[in-house]
């Protein structure tokens, strides 16, 4: 099949015509230049969450149910590094825009599922730590490894069926006649609130109660503990909330405002703007091992013991993090 060579250059800024032109183009160099940069980010996403997956492998101190949420989560980033970035690369260069062939719809799926996986896995992180500082007493009760193995499957699940099915309305779309593009606007409404919507107003509230929950507990130490260090737990907790949720809204939020505000108000809006965005939304799986594991001390250890090949001349996987 055929594309008007005039119409792809003056539509897709980085679409490969043809080998001459990809060597003497000047926009063409800028896009390569662009392609080694993306290609780098998916190079530290793959490094950064590999370097996580091996710590809570091989330590066994840190074999908890929470780091098993952060496993996961990790794993899920790792795919998105290794297999949704690359094809995002590629996907700039090809005819996604305009022919749905089969590496369109692979590409989508893996991209919905993956990238949706990531943030349920965030939103179950955000459901331990609530129950880890809210529900102290309670909390190896109800947050055991049995229901990490399910909230795990879950996330997994569901972010696997939501892509599937995304991508099938994508392709009934071209055949639909009126009542049947209701039907395909419904399930894309339902799609972007279970990948996104939800799961982010739920993380809001809990890192909210959170945050309230951890300045009570601060005030309620006063009498025992200088004004000065309350105040640093205070602020330690700000710092941490914010930056967690900071990172996740600014990498996500633009990304589905723009996939869901324009189709309401019949807005268009230009190609280069929305793969911006999902790169932006993609830089997320790279942040999240700084955010969710370099946070943590013993994370540190087990990265500086990996990184210097320690665990390669020794056996280290009774070694004392913290």
């Amino acid at each position: 099949m055929s594309v008007n060579k005039t119409l792809i250059t003056n539509t897709h800024y980085c679409f490969e015509v043809d080998f001459s032109y990809t060597l003497t183009s000047i926009h063409a160099v800028s896009c390569i230049f662009l392609y080694i940069f993306l290609g780098s980010l998916s190079v530290v996403i793959v490094c950064g969450n590999l370097l996580v997956i091996i710590s809570i492998v091989y330590f066994k101190q840190l074999h908890t149910p929470t780091n098993s949420l952060i496993l996961s989560l990790a794993v899920a980033d790792l795919l998105v590094g290794a297999l949704v970035s690359p094809l995002t690369i590629k996907y700039s260069s090809t005819v996604c825009h305009y022919h749905y062939d089969l590496f369109c719809k692979v590409r989508g799926t893996l991209a919905v599922s993956l990238c949706t996986c990531s943030i349920l896995n965030l939103c179950c992180i955000s459901i331990d730590r609530y129950y880890a500082v809210c529900q102290p007493l309670t909390y190896t009760a109800k947050i055991n490894h049995c229901v990490i193995v399910i909230m795990i499957l879950m996330s997994w699940g569901v972010s696997a069926l939501i892509g599937i099915s995304l991508t099938t309305v994508s392709i009934q779309r071209k055949i639909c006649d009126k009542t049947c593009l209701n039907n395909v606007v419904l399930v894309n409404i339902m799609g972007l609130i279970f990948a996104f919507y939800l799961p982010m107003i739920v993380m809001l509230c809990i890192y909210l109660k959170i945050f309230l929950v951890a300045q009570k507990q601060a005030r309620s130490i006063q009498n025992t503990a200088s004004g000065a260090a309350v105040i640093r737990m205070e602020r330690k907790a700000t710092k941490t909330l914010a930056i967690v949720m900071g990172f996740f809204l600014a990498c996500w939020l633009p990304f589905f405002l723009c996939n869901t505000v324009p189709p309401f108000l019949n807005v268009s809006l230009p190609d280069a703007l929305l793969e911006l965005l999902s790169w932006l939304a993609l830089s997320n799986s790279m942040l999240n091992p700084f955010i969710y594991a370099f946070f943590y001390s013993w994370f540190r250890a087990a990265f500086r013991i990996i990184i210097s090949g320690k665990i390669i001349q020794d056996d280290c996987t009774d070694l004392k993090l913290f």
